[in-house]
């Protein structure tokens, strides 16, 4: 139904409809809240970076009260359509992986292809179909790629709850999935926001390797091992090292213990499925793949997006962190002299670890 049509779509039907497309389109759930968020959310979010809590992530400083204010970002939008898509693939368990300090962990939503573009173009087609039954309309569709607040929008629209961790929670996926939005001046009705159900479980703030869920609710990036491993540009603090173990690419634990993690169910998108097995690889065989193997293997994963230079240089770490063993040592030795400090200074913290003299 076009704007000048003389009946107006059933916006309440419209909604019904848009929720079960969107679950034909692979999206697990939706849900509709308004495009504008409490008072406290900009408060919230000044505080927290006030404190400096985003590190190096200076675009979140810089956007600064963008991030709460869709219309801002989106002027004319009076509804934002919340969506969630299951990632966590078929694998070797990741307490398996993380308990063998020779093997890489790599965070599982990062085994398969790069989750920006599988989302973006379902949400894409998403908005197609609703404007083949409604006529054309404003909207724009984002997945972890604009200034937004995706979880307290998501939080608001009852698609889940903010857990103490500060991701979505759901009873029946945990937080194992990812968020997308479409921003649109479709007048929907919105749905009720869901009650939080953690309750006292303060089980990620205990189980954070760096302490980096300073308390419920709040996460100091620059503790926390996404951060240092995807986000940070330089190497990671020394002081931090030996917390974070093999955890080479981002971090799962503050999920994997979970209580409401153990509903969650595997993803049927092949998209996600894990590629090049590495959801269990060996610490010296990703450390000896050239930049060329490093770019053949990581096209189209969102590992690609920190660099071959970035990749050895927590690589180096983990080493570091692994039982020392002549496998181990040579394959450092290997890259003492790598032209770039980025790596060459944790290889040399890596062979002191081990006692080796150079």
């Amino acid at each position: 139904m076009t704007e000048n049509s003389p009946q107006k779509p059933d916006y309440r039907e419209l909604s019904r409809q848009i929720k079960a497309w969107a679950r034909e389109a692979g999206f697990a759930d939706a849900r509709v809240g308004r495009a504008e968020l409490p008072p406290e959310a900009e408060a919230r979010l000044n505080d927290w970076l006030a404190a400096g809590f985003h590190g190096e992530m200076d675009y979140m400083a810089r956007h600064g009260a963008l991030r709460v204010k869709p219309t801002e970002l989106v002027p004319g939008t009076l509804s934002v359509i919340s969506l969630r898509m299951n990632y966590w693939p078929a694998s070797e368990p990741a307490e398996n992986v993380l308990a063998n300090p020779s093997l890489a962990y790599l965070s599982r939503y990062a085994l398969g292809r790069d989750y920006h573009k599988v989302l973006r173009n379902r949400l894409q087609k998403l908005a197609e179909r609703i404007e083949a039954a409604v006529g054309a309309f404003g909207y724009r569709v984002f997945t972890d790629s604009a200034p937004l607040a995706e979880v307290a929008l998501a939080s608001q629209a009852g698609l889940g709850w903010r857990g103490k961790h500060t991701l979505l929670l759901t009873k029946r996926q945990g937080s194992l999935f990812f968020l997308g939005e479409i921003l649109t001046d479709l007048p929907l009705p919105e749905d009720e926001p869901e009650e939080g159900h953690c309750g006292r479980c303060t089980r990620c703030l205990e189980v954070c390797p760096t302490g980096a869920i300073v308390e419920p609710y709040t996460v100091d990036a620059r503790r926390c091992i996404s951060y240092l491993t995807i986000e940070l540009k330089g190497a990671i603090p020394h002081e931090l090292r030996p917390l974070i173990g093999n955890r080479v690419y981002g971090c799962d634990d503050c999920q994997l213990f979970c209580p409401w993690n153990r509903f969650g169910a595997l993803t049927e998108e092949t998209d996600f499925a894990v590629r090049h097995g590495l959801d269990a690889v060996n610490l010296v065989e990703l450390f000896d793949w050239s930049a060329e193997q490093f770019r053949e293997r990581m096209a189209g994963s969102p590992i690609y997006r920190i660099g071959y230079a970035k990749w050895l240089s927590n690589l180096a770490v983990g080493l570091g962190n692994a039982p020392a063993s002549p496998e181990i040592v040579a394959a450092l030795r290997r890259r003492l002299d790598y032209p770039d400090e980025l790596v060459a200074e944790p290889v040399r913290w890596a062979l002191g670890r081990h006692g080796v003299a150079f």
